[in-house]
């Protein structure tokens, strides 16, 4: 559009041929990237959805996956995008299999196994947990009186944590370790004796049930972030990553190949890695080609 009103007209797939062969062509620097990703011991980890038009072996309404990974040593962040059509636990396999230390996830069991086999230590989303208690206290409806709810207690309890995080966000590493154990700590004793029991008194298949049980099933990898200071206590800021491909899905809808929707992932990790080190993506590209 911007090429037809200044009176250039290019073939649409002239365009995206560019756009493919430019994504081959940074493969090196994708590998790079991997490379310094499993290097640090924090990693954090989601998926999207992606749908691919010519893809063997499946039709073109059904739906692939972008892996997106955030990690790397402080200051040396990257944010790798990855094309896969199965969001099974054998592309977890191969994408974890040379790392060691933290993963922070949402609930998704495709981690777990994993995990347990490359003896990863599993950290989880409190975004996730609250998200649940949330949607029960809203489907309770304005007009009842909720305020002594279970949902409304839960909620309120993660509302502390975050506060907590609020207050120690700039502090060093080590400083935040000592403040975790000295207000989070006491307070999630204070929350596991309300939790056990209140689970016995709703009935697991209600929203405020499945937000209990969520919490109840998550508790391990919930509190781990306690355990060190470099840790968040979610996984928020990979869902943020994941936010201008999502956005740019919306335009663009679907990928034609499996070497586009590939060559798609590597732009975006590589744009999105420049982004967070404030460089300017345009200017960066031209000195890259």
């Amino acid at each position: 559009g911007m090429l037809q009103r200044i009176g250039i007209t290019i073939a649409r797939g002239t365009l995206a041929a560019w756009v493919f062969r430019c994504g081959e062509l940074i493969q090196p620097l994708i590998n790079l990237l991997r490379e310094q990703l499993l290097l640090y011991d924090i990693q954090q980890m989601d998926e999207t959805t992606i749908q691919v038009l010519k893809e063997t072996g499946k039709k073109a309404q059904s739906k692939s996956y972008i892996w997106v990974q955030r990690g790397g040593p402080p200051g040396r962040q990257v944010l790798l995008f990855t094309y896969d059509s199965s969001r099974g636990q054998h592309v977890a396999d191969a994408l974890l299999a040379d790392y060691q230390g933290y993963l922070q996830t949402d609930g998704y069991g495709g981690y777990d196994p994993v995990c347990a086999n490359n003896e990863l230590i599993q950290v989880g989303c409190f975004a996730h947990a609250r998200r649940k208690f949330d949607e029960a206290l809203k489907a309770q409806g304005k007009g009842r009186a909720i305020k002594a709810g279970k949902a409304s207690k839960g909620l309120i309890y993660i509302q502390k944590l975050y506060r907590i995080e609020k207050q120690i966000k700039d502090l060093e590493p080590e400083e935040r370790y000592q403040e975790r154990q000295q207000q989070a700590v006491p307070l999630f004793d204070e929350i596991r004796t309300w939790l056990d029991k209140s689970l016995p008194q709703v009935p697991p298949t209600s929203l405020t049930g499945k937000a209990l049980y969520y919490l109840d099933n998550q508790w391990d990898k919930l509190i781990c972030y306690c355990k060190d200071g470099r840790l968040e206590i979610d996984n928020n800021a990979t869902e943020r990553t994941i936010r201008p491909f999502v956005i740019g899905r919306n335009n663009w809808l679907f990928a034609d190949t499996v070497e586009g929707a590939r060559a798609s992932g590597n732009l975006y990790s590589l744009i999105e890695t420049v982004k967070a080190h404030d460089l300017e993506p345009y200017r960066y590209l031209r000195h890259v080609f």
